[in-house]
């Protein structure tokens, strides 16, 4: 494979951030607050800049994304300095593994003819990949730190490759209505973990439906909080317009303006 020239602007910029971040990092001249940065201290940011690429994804606000995409693009390089200073890797080494990555898993575009025939998927070479790094089991590799709700979902898609899985999403409905059901049984005992314990069934369920109808849990609950927050601040308006706060507000009034804020919602323009 004939690699592509990288565009002269490219080179130049990814270099110039680059030396920006070695400047920063600089034992003697740099920002006190980024030389002392570790790689857990970061690590929280680096989820944060990615909610923050998917928050302006989803508002399709394309003038905020190329900035969003700048702070997560700062957040490999700040973990690649990181790995310099403690000679571990660098920004090469990150590009190179997954350039690399890209090409072996894409042997049907990069590969030779008899590659491109063998009909191997990405989820195959992700499974050979696994092997080879000792990973064994179907739910291998997962990574620990996802959202909790992503993660749930990836466990039940990995669990169906090898068939354990409904192959309805009724049944899976119905799974739901058990869990509620040990649920309630279990409000009169009051027992936090008991209750953590089913809770988090009625939520793994949940986020096992959404996956079967081919949907993200994320996805879906990032909407449903963005509908609740608009009705909720809607209510809100309306009652202030009383000249009242929701605090002098009774339950009655207050379900009443979330009805009306819904209609509103639904009615449209």
């Amino acid at each position: 494979m004939t690699e592509p020239a990288l565009d002269t602007d490219h080179a130049r910029q990814l270099t110039r951030l680059l030396h920006i971040m070695a400047a920063l990092r600089d034992p003697l001249a740099g920002c006190p607050w980024d030389q002392v940065q570790t790689f857990d201290s970061i690590a929280p940011y680096t989820i944060e800049e990615a909610y923050e690429v998917a928050d302006a994804i989803a508002r399709r606000d394309w003038t905020a994304l190329p900035d969003e995409l700048g702070d997560l693009l700062l957040q490999v390089v700040y973990h690649s300095s990181l790995g310099q200073s403690e000679n571990r890797f660098d920004f090469a080494t990150v590009a190179r593994l997954i350039a690399d990555k890209m090409v072996r898993r894409h042997p049907h575009v990069f590969g030779n003819e008899a590659a491109r025939n063998a009909g191997v998927s990405w989820d195959d070479n992700k499974a050979a990949e696994r092997r080879a790094r000792a990973e064994h089991g179907a739910l291998a590799g997962i990574p620990l730190n996802l959202p909790a709700l992503s993660r749930a979902a990836k466990l039940c898609a990995r669990a169906a490759r090898v068939g354990f899985d409904w192959h309805q999403p009724a049944l899976v409905i119905d799974k739901i209505t058990e869990e509620l059901a040990e649920l309630r049984a279990e409000l009169d005992t009051a027992d936090p973990a008991r209750l953590r314990d089913e809770i988090g069934d009625v939520l793994f369920t949940v986020a096992n439906l959404s996956r079967s109808l081919g949907l993200d849990p994320e996805a879906c609950l990032r909407e449903a909080n963005a509908k609740f927050q608009r009705r909720f601040e809607h209510m809100e308006r309306s009652i202030e317009t009383t000249g009242r706060s929701l605090a002098e507000t009774g339950l009655d009034e207050m379900e009443a303006g979330w009805q009306a804020a819904k209609a509103a919602e639904t009615a449209g323009p």
